[in-house]
């Protein structure tokens, strides 16, 4: 039964000509001996995605379809299955058919899964009408409709159970997940903020209660308030699990947990901080294959595509990316990384900390404590025959003056800075003490970045700009331009906006700006002439995104206020 199921699914995807024969060989070769399903194989190795897996299906078996985000679900469908068995499924119940009330339709990834249909036949003595979903949107209804319910009601046994302080020990360190429910909640709250895409989660503590936000597009939704008698086992089982000293609540505390979530592996900072009314966690959340990304994923526009290029090409000098925290530095550079691993090259890399493993690239983490800081590590490393070096952040004068040597004797850097715009970083170089005729011989390109948030496409507002618009978006004053404004639908959550895509302001430093940077010309000066070449600034690419429909006026001043 179960070889003729995965056959089922690879002839259905090979005749919908989502994959081709070869691909499905490859994909079943990956499979055996994983313990994963075919659909997940072909997923996690990047050969399709599941939305295309859905829609081989449902033409293949003449199946419907179902957006679960999209849809309202009824009490009555709710409470027929205990949540485990869906759980243990992936399948989730949304409707009675039209045409009789004792078939139920459920969302399935894997349609053909007979267990599953059985199981549910017995347990509601319904029939089952399969409708294709993607995993995704199955978990993410899990999470909406039984997520919270089921945590809250092991909190409430919890309470009542915590008799001594000995058992809340006990518990905090018990690695049976089902042992305890503290081990369960917070096992969850990660689950739940990876499957809505959020980069961070906050565990506050306040006077009665324990708040817990996620960062979601880089702003942050309250999703959670606990009794703040929690907080206390809540910290303790992020110390345990991020090897973190548990007895210690005066100082702040620094750990790293390592996570699977839907079969991918997730790299997790903790950052604890004592606050006057206990310990605030931070947990910043990256997916192990976030930060690699294909190039093109990137959202340079052709023009700017074409200059990162250019500028990569150059054998030595040096690479700044700059931008303020969050605004996706270490995705462009670790880009620019892959882009350049190969086999005929020795890339190495300071970092603190490392924020993800690359094959091939010799990372070197910072160590304050064993005396290995930026500066020493790079002195080391130029005795190891680099050609490629990355330098996690240059923060002082000394990194910065080893950086240039590096580059003038034949490396290629690439580094970060903390500056507003590509032509502030050349004076920022200047401020750190470099003398500007080894800047302007040493660097070959500024990349300053930005992130705003991308409109959700299925409910965004079109309005008619008005004067202020115009004037903002440095259109003409009779100008017909329509703009959007974000409105919000269950796709999502409410917040008008999905996903997030870069703004660009990239300045190669030709033999004129040389000239000018090596004259100690100011920030103004460099400015002028990169835009003479033909440089985009922040708020001309921003600018653009909202003549497209991609993002709100809202958005552009938030990333160019000052530009």
């Amino acid at each position: 039964m179960d070889y003729r199921k995965k056959i089922r699914l690879g002839d259905a995807l090979v005749n919908s000509g989502v994959i081709t024969e070869e691909q499905l060989q490859k994909g079943l070769q990956l499979q055996k001996g994983s313990g994963r399903k075919l659909g997940e194989t072909l997923v996690d190795e990047g050969i399709t995605t599941e939305e295309n897996i859905v829609k081989a299906l449902s033409d293949q078996l003449n199946l419907d379809t179902v957006d679960l985000q999209n849809t309202t679900i009824s009490e009555e469908v709710l409470k027929l299955i205990p949540a485990n068995v869906l759980k243990k499924y992936k399948i989730f119940p949304f409707e009675y058919a039209a045409e009789s009330p004792n078939i139920l339709r459920v969302a399935m990834s894997d349609p053909m899964d007979m267990e599953a249909m059985d199981d549910i036949n017995i347990i509601t003595n319904l029939q089952v009408e399969p409708v294709v979903s993607t995993t995704r949107s199955i978990m993410l209804a899990l999470d909406k409709y039984y997520g919270q319910a089921e945590v809250d009601s092991a909190l409430e046994e919890y309470t009542k159970e915590k008799e001594s302080q000995y058992e809340e020990q006990a518990d905090i360190y018990s690695e049976d997940v089902n042992n305890s429910p503290i081990v369960q909640l917070v096992k969850n709250m990660i689950d739940q903020a990876v499957r809505q895409r959020a980069s961070d989660i906050h565990i506050e503590p306040m006077e009665r209660q324990v708040r817990i936000r996620y960062r979601i597009d880089g702003a942050l939704y309250e999703k959670a308030n606990y009794n703040i008698r929690l907080l206390p086992a809540i910290v303790a089982r992020i110390k345990i699990i991020g090897g973190m000293d548990i007895s210690e609540k005066r100082k702040p505390q620094d750990g790293r947990i390592t996570q699977v979530v839907d079969r991918h592996e997730f790299d997790i900072r903790v950052s604890i901080l004592p606050t006057v009314y206990g310990e605030k966690v931070v947990m910043r959340l990256t997916s192990k294959n976030a930060l690699t990304r294909e190039k093109s994923q990137l959202g340079l526009k052709p023009a700017d595509m074409k200059r990162f290029d250019h500028i990569l090409k150059n054998p030595h000098g040096i690479l700044l990316v700059t931008g303020p925290t969050g605004s996706g530095k270490s995705t462009t550079l670790y880009t620019a990384l892959s882009e350049l691993n190969k086999e005929d090259v020795n890339i190495i890399t300071v970092e603190d900390p490392v924020e993800a493993n690359i094959d091939g690239i010799n990372q070197v983490q910072v160590n304050v404590k064993a005396n290995l800081t930026f500066a020493s590590a790079l002195r080391s490393i130029l005795r190891q025959d680099p050609d490629i070096i990355m330098i996690g952040e240059i923060r002082d004068q000394e990194t910065a003056s080893i950086a240039v040597q590096a580059s003038i004797t034949g490396h290629l850097v690439v580094s970060t800075l903390h500056t507003n715009s590509a032509a502030s970083t050349i004076t920022r170089l200047e401020d750190m003490g470099i003398e500007p005729y080894l800047i302007a011989d040493s660097t070959i390109g500024v990349i300053a970045q930005r992130l705003v948030r991308r409109l959700c496409p299925s409910c965004k507002k079109a309005r008619k700009a008005d004067a202020d618009d115009l004037e903002l978006l440095n259109q003409p004053k009779d100008a017909d331009i329509t703009v959007y404004e974000p409105c919000g639908c269950p796709k999502c959550d409410g917040t008008g906006f999905k996903g997030r895509i870069g703004v660009y302001e990239i300045m190669e430093v030709t033999q004129p700006l040389k000239n000018i940077i090596s004259k100690n010309g100011n920030a103004e000066d460099i400015k002028e002439k990169a835009l003479e070449e033909g440089m985009h600034t922040l708020r001309m690419s921003a600018t653009e995104y909202v003549l497209e429909g991609i993002t709100s006026i809202e958005e552009m001043i938030k990333v160019s206020f000052d530009l």
